[in-house]
C-alpha cells in the first residue's frame, strides 16, 4: 500500500485527518531506500495515519495545504541528499538534472529545503503542531557547521528553521517514541536521538564551544568537531550542549541500534517498490532504476573515510539483517510485476561489511581514540566474509533469480586482509556477482593524500587489481574494474594529481570515467580540513585548493588522459 498523498486517497481509507504528514524534497518512491517512505511505513504499521507531500510547490500554498493539517505533527526532510549537494556541483554551478524528481529536471527541490519547507508550513498553519526535522540534511547540520555554499559557519539548522526538534541518524525508533509521547501530550524532550532548543543548559551533558566561538576561532571549531564526532555511538556517547546566542542546542545521546529481529521486521514491511501514481504521472524517476530491486543487507560503516558522513548518521557499528530475512525479501521480489530476474545490489554503505561485528563495539561502543580500519585494520575487528558467501550462494539458487550483482562499494583491503574466507569471497564475487564491471573507490593513489582521506595505502589497490584480472582470466570472463577518484581533496596539489595520473597509466592502465572534484559537505573531517586548512589530528598546516579554476585543472590532469585516447 502507498501512503496517501491526496484527499481522494484519504477518503478511500476513511480518514478525515492524518495523524502525521511527511513533507519531502524527493518524489515519493515507496521503497526503503527512500527515508520518508520508511518513516511513514514504520508509523503506519504501528497504527498511525500517515500521509506524504513530496516536493511541494514553494511558490504556491496549494500543495502544502491539500491534505489539511495533521493531528499530531509534521515531519520534514530535504530528501535522501542534502539539498545543496543535490542542487549544485562542487564548483557551485547549478545542476540541471535530479534523479529523484519526475522527468529528471532539477526544478522541484529548493535550496536549504529543510528551512524552506518548515517556513512554508508555518506560513499556512498557526496552530503550532510540532514540526520534526529528519533526513541527512538536518542530521548533518544539527550543530554549528561549515557551509561550503555560503563559505561560512552556520548555526544549527534547528535555529534557522525554527522547527521543534531534529531526529538525527536512523530515526525509526526515535520517531515512534516521539509519536507516542506527542499523542499522549507528554514531554518528548528526553527522547534519545533528538536535538531541541532550550533556554537552559543541561549540566550533565558535555558543553561544546559555542556557535559564536567556533564561527571566529578555527581551533575551537576543531575541538568542537572532535567532541561531536566521538559522541555518536549509543553505548558510550554523552549528551551535547552548544550555546547559540542566549539559547542552547541540546543533543540527546544517540538512539540505540536495532537488534537483528527488529531490523528484519523493519526491512520486511511491505513496499510497492514503485513511484506513487500521483508523481509517476509527472515523468520518469531515474533513481528507481538503481533502487527498485536492490537489497539493503546492513547499516553502518567502520571504514570512516574522512570525506564521508556515514559515521555521524548511521554509525560505525555494523547492524546486519539475518540471512533468512534477506532470502524472504528476495523471494517476495520475484513476484513483483516489474521484476526481470536481476537483483542489482545486495549491500549497504560498504557491501562486504555484512556480518562483520566487533565484540568491543557491541559491548563497550566504538573506540573514541582509534579507528577500526585505518591506518591498519584493528586486531579486534575479525574480518570474515563467510556470512556473505553463504548468503550470496543461497540467493543465487532461488527460483526466479537470474543474476545477483554487488553494486554498492566494497573495501578491497578487507577482502585481502581476510585470512579465513577472503580468497573464497573474491572467487565467488568474480565468478558470480560482477556485471561486466566492478566499481571500486580508491579515491586517490598518492599515499600522502590517502592518509588525509583516511584510506588504505595503494598497495592494496594494485594487489586487488592483479588478483581480479587473474581470476577473471582463469574463469574465462572479460571483466573490468572501474575506479572512482577525487581531485582537490584537502592536502592534494598538482603534484599529487600528476602522481595519480602516472599511477593510472602505469599501474592501472585505465581511462578513468569517474573523477569528482571534492565537495565539502557538512559534518565530515575532510570538510573540517577544507575550512580550517589544518590537519585536525596534528594541527599542521595543509594545502587546500580553493580556486575553482585550479580545482578544475586538478581534475583535468586525469580526465585529459581519457580524451587523448580518442585521437
Amino acid at each position: 500500500m502507498f501512503l496517501p498523498t491526496t484527499k481522494d486517497e484519504m477518503k478511500k481509507l476513511g480518514w478525515n485527518q492524518p495523524d502525521v504528514i511527511i513533507v519531502s524534497g524527493d518524489t515519493y518512491i515507496d521503497n526503503y531506500y527512500d527515508g520518508a517512505a520508511v518513516i511513514g511505513k514504520v508509523l503506519t504499521y504501528n497504527g498511525y495515519k500517515v500521509a506524504i507531500i513530496a516536493q511541494p510547490d514553494i511558490d504556491s500554498d496549494d500543495d502544502i495545504t491539500r491534505l489539511g493539517e495533521p493531528l499530531l505533527f509534521w515531519g520534514v526532510t530535504a530528501g535522501c541528499v542534502d539539498s545543496m549537494v543535490s542542487n549544485y556541483t562542487s564548483l557551485k554551478k547549478r545542476k540541471k538534472s535530479d534523479d529523484l524528481t519526475p522527468g529528471g529536471f532539477n526544478t522541484k527541490r529548493p535550496d536549504r529545503a529543510t528551512i524552506i519547507y518548515t517556513n512554508l508550513i508555518k506560513r499556512n498553519y498557526k496552530s503550532n503542531k510540532p514540526i520534526i526535522l529528519g533526513g541527512i540534511e538536518a542530521s548533518l547540520r544539527r550543530i554549528a557547521h561549515y557551509d561550503y555554499w555560503s563559505d561560512s559557519v552556520r548555526r544549527s539548522v534547528l535555529f534557522d528553521s525554527k522547527a521543534d526538534c531534529i531526529v538525527y541518524g536512523m530515526g525509526e525508533k526515535t520517531i515512534l517514541s516521539l509519536a507516542d509521547k506527542i499523542s499522549k501530550n507528554e514531554n518528548f524532550k528526553e527522547t534519545r536521538g533528538i536535538c531541541y532548543v532550550s533556554k537552559d543548559i543541561k549540566s550533565d551533558y558535555i558543553e561544546l564551544p559555542s556557535y559564536e566561538e567556533v564561527k571566529t576561532n578555527k581551533l575551537q571549531f576543531i575541538n568542537m568537531f572532535h567532541t561531536f564526532y566521538k559522541n555518536n555511538d549509543p553505548i558510550n556517547a554523552k549528551g551535547l550542549v552548544q550555546k547559540h546566542g542566549d539559547r542552547f542546542l541540546i543533543q540527546n545521546p544517540p538512539q540505540y541500534y536495532h537488534g537483528k529481529e527488529e531490523l528484519d521486521k523493519l526491512y520486511e514491511i511491505e513496499y510497492e517498490r514503485q513511484v506513487h501514481p500521483y508523481y509517476k504521472n509527472m515523468g520518469i524517476v531515474k533513481a528507481l532504476d538503481t533502487i527498485q530491486f536492490s537489497i539493503n543487507s546492513h547499516r553502518g560503516c567502520y571504514g570512516e573515510c574522512n570525506f564521508c558522513a556515514i559515521t555521524v548518521h548511521q554509525g560505525r557499528t555494523i547492524n546486519s539483517r539475518s540471512e533468512d530475512s534477506i532470502i524472504r525479501e528476495v523471494k517476495s521480489i520475484t513476484k513483483h510485476t516489474d521484476f526481470k530476474g536481476i537483483i542489482s545490489d545486495v549491500g549497504g554503505p560498504t557491501a562486504n561489511m555484512y556480518g562483520n561485528e566487533c565484540n568491543v563495539q557491541l559491548t563497550r561502543g566504538s573506540c573514541k581514540e582509534k579507528r577500526c580500519a585505518f591506518p591498519k585494520i584493528c586486531k579486534s575487528m575479525e574480518i570474515n566474509h563467510s556470512d556473505q558467501i553463504s548468503l550470496y550462494e543461497k540467493l543465487r539458487y532461488l527460483q526466479g533469480i537470474r543474476k545477483i550483482f554487488i553494486g554498492s562499494g566494497i573495501r578491497y583491503d578487507l577482502v585481502l586482509s581476510d585470512t579465513k574466507s577472503g580468497k573464497e569471497y573474491f572467487i565467488n564475487l568474480v565468478e558470480n556477482h560482477v556485471s561486466g564491471q566492478l566499481k571500486i573507490a580508491p579515491e586517490h593513489t598518492d599515499n600522502s593524500v590517502l592518509g588525509l582521506m583516511g584510506k588504505p595505502d595503494n598497495n592494496y589497490l594494485t594487489n586487488f587489481k592483479d588478483e581480479f584480472y587473474k581470476l577473471s582470466q582463469k574463469i574465462g570472463k572479460k571483466q573490468f574494474l572501474t575506479y572512482y577518484f577525487i581531485s582537490a581533496h584537502p592536502g592534494c596539489n598538482i603534484t599529487n594529481m600528476q602522481n595519480l595520473d602516472r599511477f593510472i597509466s602505469q599501474e592501472l592502465k585505465f581511462n578513468p570515467e569517474q573523477v569528482q572534484i571534492f565537495n565539502p559537505t557538512p559534518s565530515t573531517y575532510s570538510t573540517l580540513m577544507y575550512y580550517t586548512e589544518l590537519d585536525p589530528f596534528t594541527l599542521e598546516i595543509i594545502f587546500v585548493e580553493k580556486s575553482p579554476k585550479n580545482k578544475l585543472i586538478q581534475k583535468e590532469i586525469i580526465v585529459a588522459q581519457k580524451k587523448k585516447s580518442h585521437y
